[in-house]
């Protein structure tokens, strides 16, 4: 089963993509973040393409586990994905991706002028596959 993960910012939104066995998650970019129903038309398109059938929604929480702003808005976001991917959307704790995928592109020795556009994506591919390697992956 083919997964989407989704890393949500009001700036930009990170992608990633499960392999078709819904084992190992893939970088898949970003879509430009700030018009969620345009975002939301764009994830249609590659849900539809992928024969994506379920959607990873990081939700951004703060460090003793309560809700940020930024998580009503993921939420609302995953909401609005599901009316218009007609597909089942998961929530999952994001607390430090981002700080995982920087260090991640650090290490790999990507420049930062280069980090910026992809750390996202990359943000989205650490939630998606702490998902997928989870045992709320095999419901």
């Amino acid at each position: 089963m083919r997964v989407l993960g989704v890393d949500y910012g009001t700036v930009r939104i990170g992608l990633s993509l499960s392999d078709p066995t819904g084992c190992i998650a893939q970088a898949h970019g970003f879509v430009a973040g700030g018009n969620d129903k345009k975002a939301a038309s764009d994830l249609l398109k590659m849900v539809q393409d992928f024969h994506v059938e379920r959607i990873v929604v990081g939700v951004p929480l703060h460090m003793n586990g309560s809700e940020s702003e930024l998580s009503a808005k993921a939420r609302q976001f995953g909401a609005l994905l599901e009316r218009v991917c007609g597909v089942t959307v998961v929530y999952v704790d994001e607390r430090l991706t981002t700080v995982t995928a920087e260090r991640m592109l650090v290490e790999a020795d990507v420049r930062r002028s280069k980090r910026k556009g992809v750390v996202d994506s990359v943000a989205a591919t650490v939630l998606l596959q702490s998902y997928l390697d989870s045992p709320a992956a095999r419901r």
